[in-house]
């Protein structure tokens, strides 16, 4: 079958924008990739577009991506919305990919935009808490809160962040100061990444000392709301050989579901593996969905970068720092770089894209041959409702 590749990869800056729209956001970052590429919009022959949110804040459905990207230039070809919650941007890259290993389309563009500030914060609260069984609320709040229900404005997910953390700190002896440790290394990297919401420093004290959230989560290790787009331009290895393009290889991308007993990132990660025909011995950096924190300690965990129970002792270590023996979120990872819901799968490929071509400027990660990124999305209860591993290589 054709092998899917990478030869374009851009991104607009990640932020809080008042006068952005998901239209000027994606128009951005497409314009990004399609020029990295050397690729014009009436080359493109499929179109992949990844929202969240826009339906329950801006009325917008139904036709997301035609709407958004309807002054691009492109021509009469499919376009695809994909909606899987905070996964869409990996699913839509795993769709591409699919359909270049099928045959059919040769150059595809995969965007992921979301505009999610909103003059009403309620608003978009209860736009990221949808992504979960709304038919099954009052179980799923019981199980979490018990009979201590919260009031007022909050982020239900940052709960069901606080709850794993709390679970985690007890099988694995983590501690509030390891969550510090972590979020303080996530805004170093941001510091160093042009592209970040929040490009500061952050002390772990400072982290720890920030205002506090829910559970063990202070606001300095929670993923800001955020305003963003990325793209990238996937091609069959054929037609990018053919063209003379940069490219990166798909090795793996490889979505799972919350519908079983097992944990759908660690589903994902195994068959990832297997396809690749690597270990996670062999993967080089590591971009991971750290919506809170203590997320990153786990993924050590849930991918084999370190024995279970060793997730603090690998982050003390300084190996996930850059520089470290495997670099983890070089970008600033969501807490760092920030987290437009839609966009978040498609810009951890894109900074591993740059990690892969010796592009990451500062934040450069050597050696950078094999990258892979975790994404994941939705809450069923006790696991994520969407989950894809994506496994990149030069």
């Amino acid at each position: 079958m054709p092998q899917a590749v990478i030869a374009g990869a851009g991104s607009t800056t990640f932020g809080r924008f008042p006068s952005s729209t998901v239209r000027s956001l994606a128009s951005d970052a497409a314009r990004h990739a399609l020029s990295d590429a050397g690729v014009a919009p009436d080359q493109i022959e499929q179109v992949y577009f990844s929202n969240a949110a826009s339906g329950l804040l801006t009325g917008q459905e139904m036709i997301r991506g035609q709407v958004a990207l309807r002054d691009l230039g492109l021509s009469s070809v499919p376009v695809i919305n994909v909606e899987n919650a905070c996964a869409s941007g990996s699913t839509a890259v795993h769709l591409a990919a699919t359909a270049i290993a099928a045959g059919e389309a040769d150059i595809v563009l995969v965007v992921g935009s979301e505009k999610l500030t909103h003059e009403d914060k309620a608003r978009t609260f209860a736009a990221l808490g949808s992504a979960v069984d709304l038919e099954r609320l009052d179980q799923v709040k019981a199980d979490l809160y018990g009979e201590d229900l919260p009031t007022g404005d909050r982020s239900f997910f940052m709960d069901v962040y606080a709850d794993m953390a709390t679970t985690y700190m007890k099988q694995s002896g983590a501690t509030a100061s390891d969550f510090a440790a972590v979020a303080a290394k996530s805004h170093r990297h941001a510091a160093l990444n042009p592209y970040a919401a929040a490009p500061r420093t952050a002390s772990a004290e400072e982290v720890a000392a920030s205002r506090h959230v829910s559970g063990p989560l202070t606001l300095l290790m929670c993923s800001p709301i955020s305003d963003g787009a990325s793209a990238v331009v996937m091609m069959s290895e054929a037609k990018a050989r053919l063209l003379g393009l940069d490219r990166v290889v798909v090795r793996a991308c490889t979505p799972a579901s919350g519908l079983g007993a097992d944990d759908p990132v660690a589903v994902a990660a195994s068959r990832a593996y297997e396809r690749a025909g690597i270990g996670p011995e062999d993967v080089d950096v590591v971009e991971v969905h750290d919506a809170a924190s203590p997320a990153e300690l786990i993924m050590y965990e849930t991918l084999g970068l370190c024995a279970p129970g060793d997730g603090p002792r690998l982050l003390a270590s300084g190996d996930t720092a850059i520089g470290g023996r495997i670099p983890v979120n070089p970008s600033g990872g969501l807490v760092g770089k920030g987290h437009p819901v839609g966009a978040t799968g498609v810009a951890q490929i894109v900074e591993l894209v740059e990690q892969l071509r010796g592009r990451g400027g500062h934040r450069q990660v050597s050696p950078a041959r094999v990258a892979l990124a975790e994404n994941g999305g939705g809450y069923l209860g006790p696991h994520p409702a969407a989950a894809t591993i994506t496994i990149l290589s030069r």
